[in-house]
């Protein structure tokens, strides 16, 4: 599994005004319905509801907010690089820039647990979150995510 495989170039967007988690939610939904024919609405509720079960910002300005539906056949990603940190209840209480959100099928198991470790390593890297960071062009950082765990596959 790679990257570039979960996520389209017009899934990468960074955007200036969000004030809080739910307009995030609903930022996510809009771009993951225009990127993947995902239901806007049904978006946006399975994101709040699986964050009603704890805060995916994982630390470091990075969340990783992700939820199963129904009606996709395989996993997707949305990137945001938000202009101004957003407080998102952080395990480290630390506001969040960069967010890497994840779709997965319903009845997906091992699959979503292997993108989701994908993620999470690639964007644990801090040379990573310091290019993504750099750059306010989409294609920019598609390139950065996409090129960033340069082959090396999920476990």
């Amino acid at each position: 599994m790679q990257l570039s495989n979960l996520l389209q170039p017009g899934a990468v967007k960074v955007l200036a005004n969000v004030t809080s988690k739910k307009r995030l939610f609903q930022d996510l939904g809009e771009i993951a319905h225009s990127a993947y024919g995902l239901d806007a609405a049904q978006t946006v509720d399975a994101l709040q509801e699986r964050e009603s079960l704890g805060p995916t910002g994982v630390g470091h300005g990075v969340a990783l907010p992700h939820a199963r539906l129904h009606g996709l056949d395989t996993v997707v990603g949305v990137f945001l690089r938000l202009e101004r940190p957003l407080d998102f209840d952080a395990v480290d209480r630390q506001p969040v820039d960069l967010v890497f959100a994840l779709f997965a099928p319903k009845d997906s198991g091992v699959e979503h647990l292997k993108a989701l470790a994908l993620v999470s390593r690639t964007m644990r890297s801090a040379e990573v979150c310091a290019k993504l960071r750099a750059n306010a062009d989409p294609a920019t950082l598609h390139a950065v995510l996409t090129e960033a765990q340069g082959g090396v596959q999920a476990a």
